[in-house]
């Protein structure tokens, strides 16, 4: 008997590594995924990284003391 495989099953999407160093997403249809569904994609793919919102308070600090000044 033949052994029978599991078959892998295909994403539904395809990433590009652009020559500028970014990433486009291409669906099933040809089409380009872009916006919110463009960022989930490539951050469940591990190509960037979730970023952290800076801190509004770092940010007030120093247009506080050139006031002052």
């Amino acid at each position: 008997m033949a052994k029978t495989t599991a078959k892998k099953e295909k994403p539904a999407y395809k990433i590009q590594q652009k020559r500028s160093g970014r990433y486009a997403v291409i669906g099933k249809d040809g089409k380009y995924i872009n916006g919110p569904e463009k960022v989930e994609i490539l951050q469940k793919e591990g190509k960037i990284k979730k970023l952290k919102p800076k801190a509004k308070a770092e940010a007030e600090a120093p247009a506080e003391a050139s006031t002052e000044a």
